[in-house]
Formats: C-alpha cells, structure tokens, sequence
C-alpha cells in the first residue's frame, strides 16, 4: 500500500532535481543546458520505470453492485480511442513545439530586415507565418483525429 503512495512522489523529485540544481546554480547557459538534458534522461528513466512496473493493476473501474456499466467501462477503453487521444496531443505539442522554434529563428531575422528596408516587410511577414503555420496544421490534424 505504501507503494503506491510513494512511488508518484519519488517520481516527481526525480523529474524536479535537475531543475532545482539548475536554478541554485545559476552559472549560465551550460547549466541550463545540464539541467534540460539531465531533465530528460530523468523523464525518460521515469517512463520506463512506470513502463515497467504494474501501476495500473491497482486501479479498477469495476463494481460489485453493477457489473453492466463496468463492462460498458472495459469495452470503451478497449477501443483505442486513449492512443488516439494520445496521437491529438502529440500533433499539438510537436507541431507547436516546431512552430515556436521556427518564429524564433524567423522574428528576430524579420524584424532586423524591416528596420533596415521597410519595404520588404510583407515579405518578412510571410516567414513568420510560415512558422506559425506548423502549429495551426499540427492543430487541424489533432482535430481530424478526434472527430473523425
């Protein structure tokens, strides 16, 4: 019993310690970048740890007094719609993560060409939204995949 209690809370100190050693240090951006890497060789050791252990054997969606709706509860879950749920968030996250990245590298360039020749602002404009468009698409797809 105790495990489960103590394993999401060994779980989140273990995802949290690299970014608390992150800011006590506050060197530059070579502990930042420690910090995001060791954040995610611990996010990925996390996953495979829950991917390994029987996490979800304790939880059940079943009832003695009313063995109808936890059929009704298995055969919903047992339809795939959780990975397709899983599939719309990663079409969000990565295409936004995408289009971030891009407006990034495309703002700073635009608006150093624009107060240079203000002429070629439309110009400047449509690389800026060229990068936003990779998340509007990343959502658009997320969507087909929920309502379709």
């Amino acid at each position: 019993m105790l495990y489960i209690f103590l394993l999401p809370i060994v779980i989140v100190a273990i995802l949290l310690l690299p970014a608390v050693i992150a800011v006590k240090r506050k060197r530059g951006e070579r502990s930042v970048r420690h910090a995001i890497i060791g954040n995610l060789c611990a996010f990925f050791g996390v996953m495979v740890i829950c991917a390994a252990l029987p996490i979800g054997m304790y939880a059940s969606a079943e009832t003695s007094s009313d063995t109808s709706a936890a059929a009704e509860a298995e055969e919903s879950s047992s339809d795939g719609s959780g990975m397709g749920y899983l599939a719309a968030a990663l079409a969000v996250g990565l295409g936004s993560i995408g289009g971030g990245i891009a407006v990034a590298a495309a703002a700073p360039a635009a608006i150093g060409a624009v107060s240079e020749d203000p002429k070629s602002f439309s110009k400047a404009l449509i690389f800026v939204a060229l990068g936003e468009g990779c998340a509007l698409y990343g959502f658009v797809v997320a969507l087909l995949m929920l309502f379709m």
